[in-house]
């Protein structure tokens, strides 16, 4: 019997392209366009050389101190690209904006920007505490020559009082993460197979369920069986959207490829058994059963991080206790906290609460299908 009962459900399941565009279709198309979108995401946090240019005249060469500073802070590591020219020249640079700054050494160190901005900012702060440093070494050999060696030398040390302590083997990217909200709303989307399968043992419903109910098979036996066979084919529907993320657009999983699997089942559970438990609960017709599932998933995904990551950071701040219990969040985190924390604390966590959410939503669909009653079918 559970052969057969597998076996019919697996071809109806299949055949159903409706629900098989929403939960694998819909969201390679997603994905795309976010990777288009988000492809340059972190090259705008990435540093660029500033380019700027200084003019060449006789009071450059003559303030060898300043000379010496702006060769510190050029070359292939350094702060500034710089162009030595003309003053003429340096002005068609600064127009075309090939060039953030002018700088012009005469009596006093002078600058000239052509609008205002973060490098133009930066040319400026170097300047500024270059007059202090030369300002203050001016006044200790005025007043206090024989001191001046120990002093000017203490004046240039730079010292860092922060240690970089990595939390994980990977290199943060905001990027990804917006992927793996992707997954959860899929593995939420595997809820669309779960209304399915209680409309197959619903009498009031369709007339499939109204078959189902007058059968000899036992109607929670059977919905067990249909259950488990919508749960192997979401999750192969997770496993292969997952292989054209990381295949086709290159996004990372990390190399604990076993437990990315893992999560991907629990995530096929959660979702499954949500749609159970909405179709079982919600009372009225199919659409109006659809139109709950899909906005509360929505929901919960932007509550993830889906349309904004930084919205996930303010929930744990403000209401912890919604991203526990939020299993978009639960599917997305554990995802990330493989691929980015070398430790499973947080992984732990979050599938523990991922299997109680599972067998609440089970439980919950097992005593509202238990107590249905038909007058007549």
């Amino acid at each position: 019997m559970f052969s057969h009962i597998f076996k019919y459900r697996l071809k109806c399941i299949l055949r159903d392209k409706e629900t098989m565009f929403w939960v694998l279709l819909f969201p390679i198309v997603l994905s795309i366009l976010f990777r288009v979108t988000l492809s340059n995401i972190n090259k705008g946090e990435a540093f660029e050389q500033i380019p700027i240019a200084v003019v060449e005249k006789t009071a450059l060469v003559e303030n060898q101190a300043f000379s010496a500073a702006l060769d510190a802070v050029s070359g292939d590591d350094g702060l500034f690209d710089i162009t030595y020219t003309s003053a003429e020249n340096a002005a068609t640079l600064l127009d075309d904006n090939k060039a953030k700054a002018v700088i012009e050494v005469g009596d006093e160190i002078g600058l000239t920007v052509s609008r205002s901005g973060l490098n133009q900012t930066i040319v400026k702060s170097f300047i500024d505490e270059y007059m202090r440093n030369e300002s203050t070494i001016s006044n200790i050999l005025n007043e206090n020559p024989a001191a001046a060696a120990g002093v000017v030398e203490r004046i240039f040390e730079r010292s860092n009082y922060l240690t970089e302590a990595k939390t994980g083997t990977a290199q943060p990217d905001t990027s990804v993460y917006y992927f793996y909200t992707i997954i959860a709303m899929s593995c939420l989307y595997g809820g669309f197979h779960g209304m399915k399968e209680v409309s197959t043992v619903q009498a009031n419903q369709s007339p499939q369920g109204a078959r189902t109910s007058v059968a000899p098979t036992h109607k929670l036996k059977q919905f067990a069986v249909s259950t488990l066979t919508a749960m192997v084919v979401q999750f192969g529907v997770i496993l292969v959207f997952i292989l054209f993320l990381k295949f086709a657009l290159g996004i990372d999983f990390g190399d604990r490829i076993w437990l990315v699997i893992l999560s991907s089942a629990l995530g096929t559970y959660v979702g499954v058994t949500y749609g159970t438990m909405i179709s079982s609960v919600v009372k009225g017709h199919e659409g109006y059963k659809i139109g709950v599932l899909i906005s509360s998933s929505m929901v919960m995904t932007f509550f993830a991080g889906m349309m904004y990551a930084g919205i996930k950071n303010i929930i744990l701040k403000n209401a912890p206790i919604f991203a526990y219990i939020n299993p978009a969040n639960l599917i997305s985190d554990s995802f990330y906290s493989l691929y980015y924390y070398s430790g499973y604390e947080r992984y732990i966590l979050n599938s523990v609460i991922l299997v109680l959410s599972g067998i609440l939503f089970s439980a919950v669909t097992y005593f509202a299908l238990r107590r249905q009653r038909y007058a007549s079918i």
